[in-house]
């Protein structure tokens, strides 16, 4: 009966670790999902600093006074700045990112780890079952043997 105790406690076990591996899972997804955000945000902040830039490009071919000129600057200077802190929440967001993969991998590797532990238990018992069976038999064919003998000698 130990050895049943023992793969039900295993079982709990690999329970508890599978659902510490799928929260992992979703802190990875999550995680992801915020890096490809900043990166597509990033993406826009470019786009929209070049259209900008082509509209400054026209407006100068057109003639520009230098007041709107400074503005246009000032704008292309707030969408750099932007930029960049969008540059910074996209590293960060990438660390974090290869962070929870490491976790998931790790958690990933214990659940494995006690799924073999399981597999192992279970062909011991099966083992030890064939084993109390072939006992069984072989005391079977022993008695029926001694039968036999003892119908023989009458």
């Amino acid at each position: 009966m130990a050895s049943f105790k023992e793969t039900k406690q295993l079982e709990t076990l690999l329970k508890f670790e599978k659902g510490k591996e799928q929260q992992a899972a979703q802190h990875l997804s999550a995680a992801e999902v915020d890096y490809q955000q900043n990166v597509s945000r990033l993406a826009d902040v470019g786009n929209y600093r070049l259209e900008y830039m082509k509209r400054l490009s026209q407006r100068s071919i057109e003639g520009i006074d230098s007041m709107t000129y400074n503005h246009y600057l000032a704008f292309v200077s707030k969408l750099d700045n932007a930029a960049e802190q969008v540059k910074i929440a996209m590293h960060q967001a990438q660390a974090l990112t290869h962070h929870c993969k490491k976790l998931w991998l790790q958690q990933k590797q214990k659940v494995q780890a006690v799924e073999l532990l399981i597999e192992k238990r279970h062909k011991k018992m099966t083992k030890k079952a064939q084993q109390l069976e072939q006992k069984l038999f072989d005391e079977m064919a022993s008695q029926q043997f001694q039968r036999k003998k003892n119908l023989q000698l009458l």
